[in-house]
């Protein structure tokens, strides 16, 4: 399963996460550095990535279009890079089992 960060999280996250999440990476990594929405929604879905993001807007979307591409929505305040892949981490199992449920779309944490 691969994740692609969103800009308002940091790019050292796909380097950190790689044993958990290998082939991830961040929009930045993928020429999508200052992309609108729209450009990262359709990269994540023709490439099978999972968006991760602090963003409401993404998580608005899933809800109008539904997915792919799925959204893991994380509704946490200022935090550091390794509080959020501390959280990633703990919830890896469910993050995973999201992914391969195709009834679902968005995953809330925490």
């Amino acid at each position: 399963m691969k994740l692609l960060f969103d800009e308002n999280l940091s790019p050292k996250l796909a380097r950190i996460l790689a044993a958990t999440f290998p082939d991830s990476r961040h929009v930045h990594e993928c020429g999508l550095g200052q992309a609108d929405d729209d450009a990262i929604w359709q990269f994540a879905a023709a490439r099978e990535f999972v968006i991760v993001s602090k963003d409401l807007d993404f998580y608005e979307r899933s809800v109008l279009k539904g997915s792919p591409p799925k959204i893991v929505w994380l509704r946490m305040g200022n935090c550091s890079t390794d509080e959020i892949a501390h959280l990633l981490r703990a919830y890896a199992a469910e993050i995973m089992h999201f992914d391969s449920n195709p009834g679902e779309t968005v995953l809330i944490l925490p």
